[in-house]
């Protein structure tokens, strides 16, 4: 059986573990351990009734290869944290890509036109839940199903918050509030249209840790639209998790200024300036102008491990 999924999330290059787990997307870590520990007695071969050779090899690959990988994003503070960044990332991709989106199963239709999506998404995903992995033939069906659901949650949260922010007039100069009135005008829907799929490219890159083409493909973007907040967000993002810590700042400094509610830099600019004032006060201070933010990232310790808990390996 093939554990390939390609609906959802899924056709994004991007694994949704949540609809592995069946979990709600804005589930904690303490609802994703319970669900986690559900599925994997039912799986596992020393406390799962499953009888048949065919049905525990598959019920191992399902557990090897998707639960425990899911869990073990979702319950890492730092691994989910990168991960919920690239969620929300492609949340607002979602809202860009709104009219072409095709949905398979009638519950996703349903949800993408409910009046109380919350209420029906949850209660969704709880139902589903109870029967997930009963057949395991079935299983991978139903993640894609989630997926979908997770998919149109996601892309009605963001579009309720994108089309609160475009429905605000614009601000001009002679505005007594200086905060609003510094504040660039929104992006034309044209020019983040056309860097659409540099953003693409460099959301698959950043997924595979592939940081150093993740940085090229957002540097040609900003030349194409150098007001886009969410490319000075990722470019940012790259640069941190590359432990350049100065150039992360500029970037979220500029993604702050071109959009203040952007989640990315509203959550990791606030550590950088608390790294960067610690790395300040260290006897390297001295250190030649441009030299600070590399060495630490030899080791895979200091600052880089402050911020993420160590390298990945």
């Amino acid at each position: 059986m093939s554990l390939r999924i390609d609906r959802g999330l899924f056709k994004y290059d991007f694994i949704d573990h949540h609809a592995i787990l069946c979990v709600s997307v804005d589930a904690d870590v303490k609802e994703i351990r319970k669900r986690y520990l559900k599925i994997a007695r039912h799986l596992h071969p020393d406390s799962s009734a499953i009888k048949t050779d065919n049905e525990k090899k598959l019920a191992s690959e399902l557990l090897s290869k998707l639960v425990n990988p899911a869990y073990e994003t979702l319950s890492g503070e730092r691994t989910r944290n990168e991960y919920i960044i690239v969620l929300s990332q492609i949340g607002k991709r979602l809202v860009q890509e709104a009219a072409s989106i095709e949905l398979v199963t009638d519950l996703g239709k349903q949800l993408a036109s409910a009046p109380n999506v919350d209420l029906l998404y949850k209660s969704a995903i709880a139902k589903i839940a109870e029967t997930q992995y009963e057949s395991l033939q079935q299983s991978i069906h139903v993640i894609a199903q989630v997926s979908e659901l997770n998919l149109v949650y996601l892309m009605r949260n963001a579009g309720k918050a994108f089309a609160t922010s475009a429905a605000k007039p614009p601000v001009n100069s002679s505005t007594p509030k200086s905060d609003t009135a510094a504040a660039p005008p929104p992006e034309p829907p044209k020019e983040d249209s056309s860097i659409e799929q540099y953003l693409r490219r460099a959301q698959s890159l950043i997924e595979k840790n592939q940081f150093a083409p993740a940085e090229v493909e957002l540097k040609d973007a900003l030349k194409i639209a150098p007001k886009s907040s969410r490319c000075h967000s990722l470019l940012a993002f790259v640069y941190l998790r590359q432990n350049q810590l100065k150039m992360a700042k500029i970037h979220f400094d500029n993604a702050l200024k071109l959009d203040p509610k952007d989640e990315t830099a509203l959550a990791w600019k606030p550590k950088i300036d608390k790294a960067l004032g610690k790395q300040s006060s260290s006897p390297n201070v001295n250190s030649p102008p441009g030299t600070g933010n590399k060495q630490p990232d030899k080791s895979g310790g200091g600052l880089f491990g402050g911020l993420f808990g160590g390298k990945k390996k």
